[in-house]
């Protein structure tokens, strides 16, 4: 008896059930009416994401083609003209990708996007920074890489209420803004090439550049140790860092002891050794020594 009226009871909860669903929805009400707005503006934003990142992605192919455009440099008989080909593609990069991607933050929070392009824009900066310690031996600052993912923006009223709400400055251009993180993760990167960029200038028969490297690599080392536990990112790839800056020094190191000693053919072999930390020739010596 007791489980026909329960039977009974849920029966009941079933009908009820579907009564309610097959009531209409009253689109008037001012609260479906919210909702609604509030369902059109994040279809919007997961658009707008999805656009950035397939512009990040084009943005991380290009600049990686570019990096190995640069590798050539050194050893060519057309070194500026090189140059002027990777300065070309990163202008194209700059108009092609990047002023989309300040199109779409036109506006907007950046901070809700930066996830979106933040592998294609610290790729850049590490081929705009390889780029320029090639034609200049230095560091390019944050003010010039802003400088040039800043463009004119086109000529279109904007709602005094929509620039107090997202803080877009009011100066006729639109940036992709690029914060000081980013920046420190894109020149950190920038170490790896350096490391491949001393082997590949010995091969060639330049001695010069690997202690230009190593010079630079000891600065930008000293300057990462001072940040700290800035971030996650940050302590990683300060790690790395201290290991390339250790491969070069032990190649500089082999160059300058044994460099006058090795026939110049079998030289980057031996800095290729040096650079993982196992020279030929020293083991034997200290276990001779160690012996009685």
């Amino acid at each position: 008896m007791a489980d026909e009226k329960r039977k009974h009871h849920f029966d009941k909860r079933d009908r009820r059930g579907k009564r309610k669903s097959e009531e209409k929805v009253d689109e008037s009400s001012p609260v479906i009416a919210a909702f609604r707005g509030y369902q059109q503006e994040l279809d919007e934003r997961y658009d707008r994401y999805e656009r950035i990142i397939k512009l990040s992605r084009d943005v991380t192919i290009e600049s990686k083609r570019t990096i190995f455009l640069l590798h050539r440099v050194i050893g060519s008989e057309d070194r500026e003209g090189l140059l002027q080909q990777a300065i070309d593609k990163l202008s194209e990069i700059e108009a092609s990708k990047f002023r989309p991607i300040a199109e779409e933050l036109k506006d907007e929070d950046i901070y809700q996007f930066i996830r979106a392009y933040t592998s294609g824009l610290q790729e850049y900066i590490e081929a705009l920074t390889f780029y320029n310690f090639l034609k200049n031996c230095g560091l390019i600052k944050l003010e010039d890489v802003q400088k040039r993912l800043t463009f004119t923006a086109a000529d279109d009223s904007n709602s005094d209420e929509t620039q107090q709400k997202t803080q877009a400055p009011v100066d006729g251009h639109i940036h992709v803004v690029i914060p000081p993180i980013e920046y420190i993760l894109g020149v950190a990167d920038l170490t790896g090439e350096l490391m491949r960029l001393t082997l590949n200038s010995v091969g060639k028969g330049d001695f010069e550049t690997p202690y230009k490297v190593c010079d630079f690599m000891r600065c930008m080392h000293a300057a990462f140790v001072t940040m700290g536990s800035m971030s996650r990112d940050v302590v990683r790839k300060t790690t790395v860092l201290k290991q390339s800056l250790q491969k070069v020094e032990n190649a500089c190191y082999t160059l300058k002891v044994r460099g006058s000693e090795i026939p110049k053919h079998m030289l980057i072999n031996v800095l290729t050794c040096a650079s993982s930390g196992n020279i030929p020739g020293y083991a034997d010596e200290e276990s001779v020594e160690d012996d009685p």
